[in-house]
């Protein structure tokens, strides 16, 4: 039900598509979407939730856009890409299905984040954003630690040359780059160094969406689940 990063030392996961009570396409730990019975989504959310320790009455979510709008957490749904928050017991949600869910903790200064990294918002430098959003909260750089969790790998992420070209504009590496095909992960990566993050406070899961124990919107066509990326200062 629930990948956790080594690294992270607070409530946290990614969720697999495995533990729920959905059917079909949506089968069967399915968290969101519009598709799939909403009575369904909400019992699945209740048990991933559970299964942490977590009750639904305190998430934060996010109407998610595939913009770069940092958001301080309220519980309910705001509409932006990330969440930031220095308040224990709320619980920071980010959805995906191909999309990188990425998770940030500075046990020292007591600071989480989620962010959502699709190729915009990667390009976009998202997650440099959601650094920045930390610091104000009083995080320090040297002590945020950073999860990668799964998305689409390089192999399945083929795109137009404009896209790649975007990224080229924007300052990434052609080891990123090649073949109209981009390692999001990868990129993403770089721009957390890029803003100093230590290489030995960065996990990433290296796990595709493509795999059957994930949902993905382009494996499937667009016709499937999503899976969430959660943190809390619980």
């Amino acid at each position: 039900m629930w990948v956790k990063a080594p690294n992270i030392n607070c409530t946290h996961g990614f969720s697999t598509r495995e533990g729920g009570v959905s059917a079909g396409a949506f089968q069967s730990l399915n968290l969101g979407g519009s598709e799939d019975e909403a009575q369904n989504i909400l019992k699945n959310r209740s048990l991933a939730l559970a299964e942490l320790g977590l009750k639904l009455d305190d998430l934060c979510n996010l109407k998610q856009v595939h913009g770069v709008e940092v958001k301080n957490a309220i519980i309910g749904q705001q509409e932006g890409d990330a969440l930031v928050t220095n308040e224990p017991g709320l619980i920071l949600a980010v959805s995906a299905a191909d999309c990188f869910p990425i998770l940030f903790f500075d046990e020292e200064n007591v600071v989480v984040a989620a962010a959502h990294a699709g190729w915009r918002g990667t390009a976009a430098r998202l997650v440099e954003k959601t650094i920045d959003a930390m610091l104000k909260l009083g995080a320090e750089v040297d002590h945020i630690k950073v999860a990668i969790g799964q998305g689409i790998c390089k192999t399945h992420f083929e795109v137009g040359p404009e896209v790649t070209e975007e990224f080229r504009q924007e300052g990434f590496p052609e080891q990123f780059l090649s073949d109209n095909k981009i390692d999001l992960a990868g990129c993403n990566r770089f721009v957390l160094l890029d803003n100093g993050i230590h290489k030995q406070n960065i996990w990433t899961m290296n796990r595709c969406t493509f795999d059957p124990e994930f949902f993905s919107h382009r494996r499937d066509k667009g016709h499937t689940g999503r899976m969430w990326g959660v943190i809390s200062l619980k």
